[in-house]
């Protein structure tokens, strides 16, 4: 027979501690909210969210807006607005001539290939891929062309040319190419080619460069004889 009577014996009454069980219940509860809010992530507007689980893209791309997700994984937010690059770059003609032609890109991602964008390229795309590229098809462009097709209403061929080299080049790596644009050109004060004669590169110069005029020299005339009288 079992006797409960030990003096020694101690009897917890669970009733007799309200204070253990409002802190237990508050430990929980601020767990739970760390847990919510480490589960909920927002996309701002004009962006994707491409989510990572310990530095490896999942291929999950989260739209605008507020998602649940799991708290390990990582929100990386990339631009889908369209962007714009100016680009400044000395240039060769058909003919030898250095013009100087300012370029401006206009571009945006593509949202469906965000991920292989981010595990590829990076976030920092635009000096990666963009500009090494719109660079090449410039001088591209420009080499097939004359410089006075530059300057007459030939620009737009040559723009549309540029953009058909960048829309083949970027689309393969998820940018969508949407205008390019020449918005100046101006013939530099010097030879492209060393090969070209200095009589030549003057004649074309005057002849295809809109700025500037070519001096011609004076031209002597005899000086008059003074009539003698016998």
């Amino acid at each position: 027979m079992t006797i409960f009577n030990d003096p020694r014996a101690k009897v917890i009454d669970v009733n007799a501690s309200p204070v253990l069980k409002l802190a237990g219940l508050a430990f929980l509860g601020l767990i739970a909210v760390i847990l919510f809010f480490n589960c909920v992530t927002r996309v701002s507007t004009g962006h994707v969210g491409v989510l990572t689980l310990f530095g490896r893209v999942t291929g999950e791309v989260l739209g605008e807006g507020i998602h649940l997700i799991n708290p390990l994984k990582t929100n990386n937010e990339m631009s889908i607005q369209s962007q714009t690059i100016k680009e400044s770059a000395s240039v060769p003609s058909s003919e030898g001539l250095v013009m100087n032609l300012d370029t401006s890109l206009i571009y945006h991602l593509n949202p469906d290939k965000a991920a292989d964008v981010f595990q590829k390229i990076g976030g920092n795309y635009e000096a990666v891929v963009i500009e090494p590229t719109l660079r090449a098809a410039i001088r591209e462009s420009t080499a097939s062309h004359t410089a006075n097709a530059l300057y007459t209403g030939e620009r737009e061929m040559v723009a549309k040319q540029i953009s058909d080299q960048l829309t083949a080049a970027l689309s393969q790596r998820g940018l969508t190419v949407e205008n390019v644009l020449l918005r100046d050109i101006q013939c530099a004060s010097k030879r492209a080619a060393s090969g070209t004669s200095s009589r030549s590169w003057r004649r074309a110069s005057a002849r295809h460069c809109c700025s500037g005029k070519v001096s011609r020299p004076l031209r002597s005339w005899p000086k008059a004889r003074t009539p003698r009288w016998s």
